[in-house]
């Protein structure tokens, strides 16, 4: 994908499908992984037989609910939307956007439902049905806990590196009309907000390095190796580059399987998911096959399910999910309504509030004061 200032009504069409694809994929591996997330692979081939789940199991009272991977990224898109109206009027505050939006989130996981007389929620913010604590990270709970806003010289919780930095991450890669080292550094920037171990930090910043690599048009493995020199630019990277390397390595070495996933890790930690979600997507006959083998693990099934279908859902587009397991999403058609308004915030956004034009509507749903 180009990153000209115009975009034709083809590229409009192909990024708004691999926005949709990112975001509606990724919730979809979510959901699948939900109702395994703390069991163990016996016990998964045990109750679901030996190939482990091949659709949702029931978790939080229904099929297909999503976790806090999925909220936390839907607030990330909430936080750049709000940025990127911002950036139009000549102030680029990305990190503390985001900042603000993960705060909205934390006031999902205290409250029964949203305070309609706040206007800055938003649009997502009255959304009553992500009022629910669906097993939030410790971090990422406690780095949200009052105002303060980590950054990579004083980050939030400096020992952590659980996957929570990395599941959220996502979004960042789908702003396609930035070069590849901005992704990079952004998501490190928003990730230091509730986690400051590097693995941490920067397992979110490849992750989201990844993304942006193949919602612009480029190969997984491209994408892989791309992340791979951008990190070896940042202190602290080892752990993260080891993993990537471990997840590139375990491809040549077989056909996929559990066990082999498994080697990797369990998803716990943030280089081990990300290595884990990539591996997936890297040995993906097609989009459920690979959600499905991420998910078939002694380990944090819905994260390494999420990373996995963000990553295939970008690369393929929303048409190639499998319909079945979108007709069941919990908030399908919220995640795609907001799937398209980043898609329309990207390419068409001087229509919404250029100069001279403003949508009452948009800053009703995305407002910056």
């Amino acid at each position: 994908m180009t990153t000209t200032a115009l975009w034709s009504r083809a590229q409009q069409q192909d990024f708004r499908a691999r926005v949709r694809g990112c975001l509606l994929g990724g919730a979809i591996g979510d959901a699948l992984g939900a109702g395994i997330e703390f069991h163990s692979l016996h016990a998964i081939r045990e109750a679901h037989g030996p190939a482990g789940v091949r659709d949702y199991v029931p978790a939080y009272g229904r099929r297909g609910a999503v976790t806090d991977d999925t909220q936390m990224t839907l607030f990330t898109v909430d936080g750049l939307i709000r940025a990127e109206i911002r950036r139009d009027a000549g102030a680029w505050q990305a990190p503390a956007d985001v900042h603000r939006a993960y705060l909205r989130w934390r006031a999902t996981q205290r409250y029964q439902g949203p305070d309609l007389r706040d206007p800055s929620l938003g649009r997502l913010g009255r959304q009553e049905w992500l009022y629910s604590q669906r097993a939030p990270g410790n971090a990422c709970l406690s780095g949200l806990a009052d105002d303060r806003m980590g950054t990579l010289a004083a980050p939030r919780n400096p020992e952590s590196k659980g996957c929570g930095t990395v599941m959220r991450s996502a979004p960042f890669g789908l702003l396609v009309d930035r070069e590849p080292a901005q992704v990079f550094h952004l998501a490190a920037e928003c990730a230091a907000q509730t986690h400051g171990h590097p693995s941490g930090v920067l397992a979110a910043a490849a992750f989201a390095a990844i993304v942006h690599g193949v919602a612009r048009g480029g190969t997984l493995e491209g994408s892989v190796h791309q992340a791979l020199g951008l990190l070896a630019g940042w202190s602290g990277n080892e752990e993260t580059t080891a993993a990537l390397h471990q997840a590139l390595d375990a491809v040549r070495q077989g056909a996929p399987s559990a066990e082999r996933l498994e080697a990797l890790g369990q998803g716990w930690v943030a280089e081990e998911a990300l290595a884990m979600g990539v591996y997936c997507a890297l040995v993906a006959e097609d989009i459920r096959h690979g959600l499905l083998l991420a998910v078939n693990h002694s380990g944090d099934s819905d994260s390494t399910g999420s990373l996995c279908g963000n990553l295939l859902g970008a690369l393929h587009g929303e048409t190639a999910l499998p319909a079945d397991l979108l007709a069941e999403l919990e908030g399908r058609a919220e995640i795609a309504e907001l799937a398209d308004d980043f898609a329309m915030e990207l390419t068409q956004g001087a229509q919404l509030h250029g100069p001279g034009v403003v949508s009452t509507a948009w800053t009703e749903r995305y407002p910056t004061t």
